[in-house]
C-alpha cells in the first residue's frame, strides 16, 4: 500500500469509486430505508479513512473493501449488517479508526463483528505460525457470529481475484494457505462455488504449468462437451416438460483442481476423467412437495438412461451436516459415457450455492441448523481446551473439515452423524465425555464388537461402558474425530498430572535432602540435564522411577543453585540461521555458497536443475531446498510461510543429481529389457535402483536415475513414453532407494 501518485486523475477516480458503490447497492436484496443510510455510512467511513492508502495495482485501497461486500451480497447473500461490516473490515486494523469508534457509529453487534475480523498483529514466534494463530482467532469467533468468517472467506476470494499484482513468494504463501485452510472451510460451510473457486485460485500460483494444461485442454474440448450436453438432456426436458413441472437444467463443468485431484487419485490422464461434468435439475416447488417431486425427477431420468446402482446419494432424506441437499445419481448415456446428475429443489441450490447464510432465509429448515449448531459445538470444545496451541489446534479442525459423513444409530433409534472412518469411541465420546471415557466396547446390530471397531453408515450401536475404564495412550489410535481425540488428550493429561504430583513431592524432598532451593532455575536445569521437554515431563518421569535422582550429585551446587559444568547452551541453529537472512530480499543461488549457511537438497523431492524452487529453515540441519510441487510444499509454505527463501539455480552448474520416475504399462515379453537398454544406451544417465511389479497383466516399473536437469530428464522420459506398451511415465516425488 502506497500514497497516491502525482498522476492521477482524482476527480475521476472518485466517479469510478461512486459507480463500484452503486453496484454494490444493486446487489443488497431485502434493505430498509435505515440499512441504506447506514450502509452509506460505512462506505463514507471506509472512503474516508483508507483516502491515503492505495493495493499492490495502484488502485485505491477502497476498491478491496467494495468488492468484499458486493462478494457477501451477491455470492453469499448476506444482509446490511454484514454489507457494513465487509466496507469497515480493514478500517480498524490498517487506520486511525478504534473498535470504540466502530461502536459509537454503528453498534455493538458490528463491533463484535469487526473485533472478530481484525487479525493479530505479525509477531513472529518459532513454533506456531502466525497464519496458525490467525485462523485460531477467527475461528474463535464462529461461536459469536457465523458472519465474521463467511466475510472473512470473501476477503480470501477477492484476495486471491487480485493476487497477480502480489510479489511471486507472496503470491506462493498466500495460496498454499488458502488451499490447506480457507477451501476446506468454504466446503464445511457449505460455499461450493467460493471453495471451487478458491481452489482454482490456488492451483493457478501452486501448479501454474498444469493448471493452464487442464484449462487449454477444458478449452479445446468445449464444443464437443456442448454437443453432447444438448443431445443428452434433451429427452428429459421434453418429458418434464410434458409432466407440467417448472424446472431449468445446467450443466456444470468440473473445476480444474478437482480435475486434477481425479487424475492424481485415481492415476488417469485428462481424456479417462469420465466425469467432466454434471446436469443439474431444478425443480421449482413448494417445500413440502420437494422430496416427492425430486423421487419423481429421478424415475423420469432413469426411464431414459441406466442408473449405476453404486453412486445413488440421497443427501435429501439425511442432509449433510453443513446443510447440502440434494439428489445425485450416475447413469449411462447412449454414446456408453458415464453422466452425474443432480438433482434438487430451487430452495436446496440456494442453499447449495450461498451456503449457510441462505439457511436463514428458510426458517422452517430446522434440521440442517440444528447439525450446524453440533459442529460449532464440537470447535466451542476444541477452542476450549487451554493447553492446545494453535498448529494442534489446526490440525484438530481439519480432521473435521476434510472428511465425508457416516449416518450411526442410537439404540433408541436418534441419529448420530459422524465422519467416514470414525469407530465406537468417536461415537461414545459424541454422545458423552463420560461415555467416551468409561467405554470397554459397543453391541453394533446385536454383534458384540471392539474399541476399534469402524462404522458404517446405517450402524445401530450401544454402547457398553465399565466404572474401572479410563482411558490410555492407545485410545488416540482408535479415534478420527476431533472431539473424541481432544477429550481424550485431556483425560490423560489430568492423569499425567496427578502422577506429576508425586513426582514434584519426591524431587522436593531430594532437594531439601542436598540443601538445593526449589526454585524454577534449578527445574530448567534439571530439565536440559535430564534431556525432558518440560517440568511436567521431568516429575512425571520421576514419580515413574525413570529419573536417576542420585546424579543430582553430578551438578555442582552454588548456595542452593545449580550449575551445569556447560553453562554456555548452544542456541538452536534456526535462531542463528534467522538473524543473518534477510527473507524479502535474499535468494539462494544454488551452487553458489550462501552467508556461510548450510544448505542440502531435500531428499522427500529431489529437485534438480530446472525445478522450480524454494529454501526452506529448518532447526537444526540449515537450510533445505524444496521443489514447489514438492508432496511436503502446501504444507511448509502454508503453515511456516516465515521459515522460507527465494531460491534459484546457478546456470553453470553442472552436476549429476537423483531424479525418480515410475512407468505405468500394459505387460508384455520384453518391455523391461526395452527400457533398460534406453537406460543403457543413454549417455551421461547412471541407474541408480530400479524394480518392477506385475500384477494382471498392468505393470509398474519404479527406477532412480542420475541426470544433470530438468531437461535431461523429459528427453529420457519421452523416449520411455515411446515405448510401445507404456502408458504413462511420471515423476515420482520421493526416490524409491
Amino acid at each position: 500500500m502506497s500514497n497516491t501518485p502525482s498522476n492521477i486523475d482524482l476527480e475521476k477516480e472518485r466517479k469510478e469509486i461512486l459507480n463500484a458503490f452503486r453496484g454494490l447497492m444493486r446487489n443488497v436484496k431485502d434493505r430498509n430505508k435505515e440499512d441504506t443510510r447506514m450502509i452509506r455510512k460505512a462506505f463514507d467511513v471506509a472512503v474516508d479513512a483508507h483516502s491515503e492508502m492505495r493495493r499492490k495495482s495502484g488502485e485505491p485501497y477502497i476498491y478491496h473493501p467494495i468488492a468484499v461486500a458486493r462478494i457477501c451480497a451477491e455470492e453469499m447473500a448476506l444482509g446490511p449488517t454484514a454489507i457494513i461490516c465487509a466496507l469497515l473490515h480493514d478500517t480498524v486494523e490498517d487506520t486511525h479508526i478504534t473498535l470504540e469508534d466502530i461502536e459509537d457509529l454503528f453498534g455493538h453487534r458490528v463491533r463484535l463483528i469487526i473485533d472478530g475480523l481484525t487479525k493479530i498483529p505479525e509477531v513472529f514466534d518459532e513454533n506456531a505460525s502466525v497464519q496458525a494463530e490467525n485462523f485460531r482467532k477467527m475461528v474463535l469467533t464462529i461461536s459469536d457470529d457465523i458472519r465474521v468468517v463467511i466475510i472473512k472467506l470473501a476477503d480470501r476470494l477477492h484476495n486471491m481475484r487480485t493476487l497477480g499484482s502480489m510479489r511471486p513468494d507472496k503470491q506462493m504463501k498466500i495460496a498454499s494457505e488458502t488451499k490447506f485452510l480457507y477451501a476446506p472451510l468454504a466446503h464445511r460451510l457449505g460455499l461450493y462455488s467460493a471453495k471451487s473457486e478458491l481452489e482454482d485460485l490456488a492451483m493457478r500460483y501452486t501448479e501454474p504449468s498444469t493448471y493452464l494444461d487442464i484449462e487449454g485442454k477444458l478449452k479445446s474440448t468445449k464444443d464437443a462437451r456442448n454437443r453432447f450436453i444438448r443431445k443428452f438432456v434433451q429427452p428429459i426436458k421434453d418429458s418434464l416438460g410434458t409432466e407440467g413441472y417448472d424446472f431449468e437444467i445446467k450443466a456444470r463443468t468440473k473445476s480444474i483442481s478437482s480435475i486434477w485431484r481425479k487424475m492424481t487419485t485415481k492415476g488417469v490422464p485428462f481424456e479417462e476423467v469420465f466425469d467432466l461434468f454434471a446436469i443439474r435439475i431444478i425443480v421449482d416447488t413448494p417445500m413440502e412437495m420437494e422430496k416427492p417431486d425430486c423421487w419423481r425427477i429421478y424415475s423420469i431420468v432413469t426411464d431414459f438412461y441406466q442408473p449405476s446402482p453404486d453412486r445413488l446419494r440421497d443427501w435429501i432424506s439425511t442432509p449433510r451436516a453443513n446443510g447440502y441437499e440434494s439428489l445425485h445419481t450416475t447413469v449411462m448415456s447412449e454414446t456408453g459415457k458415464w453422466v452425474e446428475v443432480q438433482i434438487r429443489s430451487k430452495r436446496m441450490d440456494e442453499i447449495a450455492e450461498k451456503g449457510l447464510a441462505a439457511h436463514y432465509k428458510y426458517k422452517e429448515s430446522k434440521t440442517s441448523e440444528t447439525k450446524f449448531d453440533r459442529w460449532i459445538t464440537e470447535i466451542r470444545d476444541l477452542l476450549a481446551n487451554p493447553d492446545a496451541n494453535a498448529m494442534d489446534f489446526i490440525e484438530e479442525f481439519k480432521l473435521n473439515l476434510f472428511n465425508d459423513e457416516i449416518y450411526i444409530f442410537t439404540p433408541k433409534g436418534d441419529l448420530r452423524v459422524l465422519p467416514t472412518g470414525a469407530t465406537i469411541l468417536d461415537f461414545a465420546y459424541d454422545i458423552h465425555t463420560q461415555i467416551g471415557d468409561k467405554c470397554i466396547g459397543a453391541k453394533v446390530n446385536n454383534r458384540l464388537v471392539p474399541l476399534s471397531y469402524q462404522l458404517q453408515s446405517g450402524d445401530q450401536v450401544d454402547i457398553i461402558t465399565s466404572s474401572k475404564q479410563k482411558p490410555n495412550e492407545e485410545w488416540l489410535k482408535f479415534v478420527v474425530t476431533a472431539r473424541a481425540r481432544q477429550k481424550i488428550k485431556s483425560s490423560l493429561n489430568e492423569e499425567l498430572k496427578m502422577i506429576a504430583l508425586d513426582g514434584k513431592e519426591i524431587l522436593d524432598r531430594k532437594f531439601r535432602q542436598h540443601n538445593i532451593r526449589y526454585v524454577s532455575e534449578n527445574i530448567s536445569i534439571l530439565e536440559k540435564f535430564y534431556k525432558v521437554p518440560t517440568a511436567t515431563e521431568l516429575y512425571f518421569r520421576i514419580a515413574k522411577g525413570k529419573v536417576d535422582l542420585k546424579k543430582l550429585r553430578e551438578l555442582d551446587n552454588v548456595n542452593g543453585l545449580l550449575q551445569l559444568d556447560k553453562p554456555k547452551y548452544v542456541r538452536k541453529k534456526s535462531k542463528e540461521v534467522y538473524s543473518k537472512v534477510n527473507k524479502k530480499d535474499d535468494t539462494i543461488v544454488i551452487g553458489d555458497d550462501f552467508k556461510n549457511i548450510d544448505y542440502t537438497l531435500a531428499q522427500c523431492c529431489n529437485p534438480i536443475p530446472g525445478d522450480k524452487v524454494f529454501g526452506f529453515v529448518t532447526i537444526h540441519e540449515g537450510i533445505k531446498i524444496h521443489r514447489n510441487n514438492c508432496p511436503n510444499a502446501e504444507h511448509l509454505m502454508s503453515k511456516m510461510a516465515y521459515r522460507c527463501l527465494k531460491a534459484t539455480w546457478k546456470d553453470t552448474e553442472i552436476k549429476e543429481n537423483i531424479a525418480a520416475i515410475t512407468v505405468y504399462g500394459i505387460d508384455r515379453v520384453g518391455i523391461v529389457n526395452q527400457l533398460t537398454q534406453i537406460l543403457s544406451n543413454e549417455a551421461n544417465v547412471n541407474m541408480r535402483s530400479i524394480s518392477f511389479e506385475t500384477d494382471d497383466g498392468i505393470f509398474e516399473g519404479k527406477m532412480t536415475v542420475m541426470v544433470y536437469d530438468t531437461e535431461h530428464l523429459s528427453n529420457l522420459m519421452s523416449k520411455f513414453e515411446q515405448v510401445e506398451g507404456v502408458q504413462r511415465v511420471v515423476r515420482a516425488g520421493k526416490s524409491e532407494e
